[in-house]
């Protein structure tokens, strides 16, 4: 779409239409005055020679008036019939003009209606049907971006899928045809549970994208809460030989919030810096500004590369990791959910890094209350 017909001043459309029916008067009047003042001196001249020139000499004016009078109401007659005609041509080419912008944007939104997303109504000379025709333009380009999003979810949900289903079918074929003992069943289970985890976050992350996450907000201490997840997850931590640890705020804050969901973006920022951590271990900071509460989860492990801050947080994207396990068993989409979530609240989930090798910092906002 051109923008250049935003460069000028473009006359409103009821501006427009009050200057079509003003130009339709003074059209009118002047054609009016033009066919009177050309009709009536030849009219009052054939009066005056007709029957009522001999008796104009002899009755004084009276006579002479009527001559006038109907010359004039006869020229009148015909300036009025002069400028209807005019008014009513130019009412139809003014409305003809109008129609047809309309009907632009009656075919260009049926097209978009069909799916063509890629269809653009010109833009018509009218200053508000031209921002309707930028509206539904760029509506027409953010429905194609979700449809691109559809499909391609539609394309890593299969991909994702088939992983698990391969794995589930080849050792229930193995199981059946003897050649994997009955304990292998305990892979299969494994499978099925992914399965489950990843059916269950597509669920919450359609709801969250769709605006239909459901937050049961009340007041939450961030300080109590991340200690509390950092205690759940401390025997994985132990396991792997690493550290966490929770840096409580001076004073206690307190945020309205859905403590569930909370929970669950910090259980994954955890989960997370642990599957990407060998050595040393996890810092949670909490802080708090002016308009906002502060939680930072750092790490020592393997950080991240400029172009993957942002990366990590689209769906089924995950950094090539050196530690395997509980992290590979993961649905892919759960920092997507977590930003979904935080942005539910109002707030944000964001990431940096110093590089590759040199540890990751995520860092969750969320507005306080009043604010």
């Amino acid at each position: 779409m051109n923008p250049g017909w935003r460069r000028y001043p473009i006359p409103s459309l009821t501006t427009r239409l009050f200057l079509s029916h003003l130009l339709v008067a003074v059209v009118a009047i002047l054609v009016t005055f033009a066919v009177v003042r050309a009709a009536a001196p030849v009219l009052f001249e054939e009066r005056a020679a007709g029957p009522y020139g001999g008796r104009n000499r002899g009755n004084g004016f009276a006579p002479l008036r009527e001559v006038v009078a109907e010359a004039v109401t006869t020229a009148l007659l015909l300036g009025v019939l002069a400028g209807v005609v005019a008014a009513t041509a130019l009412g139809l080419l003014s409305s003809w003009r109008l129609l047809r912008s309309l009907r632009s944007l009656r075919s260009g939104t049926r097209a978009i209606a069909t799916g063509d997303y890629r269809h653009r109504i010109p833009v018509p000379p009218e200053a508000e049907l031209a921002a309707l025709a930028a509206d539904i333009n760029d509506l027409a380009i953010r429905l194609g971006d979700t449809e691109a999003r559809r499909v391609r979810l539609l394309s890593e949900v299969a991909h994702e899928m088939r992983t698990p289903l391969t794995v589930i079918d080849g050792y229930a074929e193995g199981v059946l045809d003897g050649v994997f003992p009955t304990s292998e069943l305990v892979r299969i289970d494994t499978e099925v549970g992914r399965l489950r985890r990843l059916a269950d976050d597509l669920s919450t992350l359609s709801r969250a994208e769709e605006g239909r996450l459901d937050l049961l907000v009340t007041d939450v201490d961030l300080g109590a809460l991340a200690t509390q997840v950092a205690a759940r997850l401390r025997p994985q931590f132990d396991d792997a030989g690493l550290s966490v640890s929770v840096r409580p705020p001076p004073r206690p804050i307190v945020v309205w919030a859905d403590a569930d969901r909370i929970t669950q973006v910090l259980t994954n920022l955890l989960g997370n810096a642990l599957a990407a951590t060998e050595t040393g271990g996890v810092q949670v900071d909490l802080t708090s500004t002016r308009d906002a509460a502060v939680v930072t989860v750092t790490d020592t492990g393997e950080g991240l590369d400029s172009d993957e801050v942002e990366r990590i947080f689209e769906r089924f994207y995950r950094v090539p990791s050196r530690r395997r396990g509980e992290h590979d068993l993961g649905s892919g989409i759960g920092l997507t959910i977590s930003r979904d979530i935080a942005r539910a609240h109002g707030g944000e989930l964001s990431a940096d890094s110093p590089g590759r090798g040199r540890g990751a910092r995520f860092t969750l906002r969320l507005p306080l209350p009043g604010e």
